[in-house]
C-alpha cells in the first residue's frame, strides 16, 4: 500500500482496499480537466469550460460532482504549461480504481451518497472514522464538530 502525502487523509481499510490513491494534482496551480461519460451512444469526452477549470482547481471535489449519477467514469487532468493529460479519477462499473489525494481531501459525504452510493467510496465505516455526520462533512478528512456553549 502506498502511503498518502497528504497526512490529514484517513481511510478505512475497507475503503483503502484496491484503490489507487496517486497525488498528480498537488504541484500544480492552474490546468485543463477532461472527462470521460457514459451516454445512450456510448462513451464520449467532454472538456471543461475554460471559466470552470480554475473552479475545479480551487476545489478538485468538483471535477466528480457536475454530472449524473453513474455516468462519469474517468477524470483527466492537463497541467499548465504541459501537453499532456494523467488521470486523476477512474471509475470501473461499481468500484473507483483510481482517485487522486486533491479529491479525497475535499470530497463530501453527500457527493458520494448522492453519485456515488453503489461505489467502494460509500463506507458507513469510513464516515464513523472521520467523524461525519451530516451530508456536508468531509469524507476522507477528519470533522471536528463544534462544542455549544
Amino acid at each position: 500500500m502506498r502511503n498518502l502525502q497528504n497526512k490529514e487523509i484517513k481511510m478505512s481499510p475497507l475503503a483503502n482496499q484496491g484503490m489507487i490513491v496517486t497525488n498528480n494534482m498537488v504541484d500544480y496551480t492552474a490546468g485543463k480537466f477532461r472527462m470521460v461519460v457514459k451516454t445512450n451512444l456510448g462513451m464520449t469526452v467532454v472538456d471543461a469550460r475554460d471559466f470552470d477549470n480554475p473552479r475545479i482547481m480551487a476545489n478538485p471535489e468538483m471535477a466528480i460532482s457536475g454530472y449524473k449519477r453513474g455516468t462519469l467514469q474517468t477524470v483527466m487532468f492537463q497541467p499548465e504549461g504541459l501537453d499532456f493529460y494523467t488521470t486523476i479519477f477512474s471509475r470501473t462499473g461499481k468500484k473507483v480504481k483510481l482517485i487522486d489525494e486533491a479529491i479525497l481531501a475535499n470530497l463530501t459525504v453527500g457527493t458520494i451518497n448522492g453519485m456515488f452510493d453503489n461505489t467502494n467510496l460509500m463506507d458507513t465505516e469510513q464516515y464513523r472514522l472521520v467523524n461525519s455526520k451530516t451530508w456536508a462533512s468531509k469524507a476522507f478528512t477528519m470533522n471536528i464538530q463544534e462544542v455549544a456553549a
